[in-house]
């Protein structure tokens, strides 16, 4: 892995999404990505943690689902 990123446990209990989904929302919460913040595109966080894009997209739809962030059409997922 890369840097500073938390590795995700591939054969963990706990579903990738959920795992990626709480990783995304730790840095938010502790504003390592502030609001406003373009979150990393699905292609990118799949990518960065070795996860399929429909993985990537599960875990930022339940970010939209909680409110921590949100999608702008052709733009790009943000921090609220």
């Amino acid at each position: 892995m890369h840097g500073d990123h938390v590795s995700i446990d591939h054969d963990g209990e706990t579903p990738l999404w959920r795992q990626l989904a709480d990783l995304i929302s730790g840095q938010i919460k502790s504003g390592k990505l502030p609001r406003g913040r373009r979150v990393p595109s699905e292609n990118t966080l799949a990518q960065e943690y070795g996860v399929a894009r429909g993985t990537a997209k599960k875990a930022l739809d339940s970010l939209v689902e909680a409110g921590l962030v949100r999608r702008v059409q052709g733009r790009g997922t943000f921090v609220a």
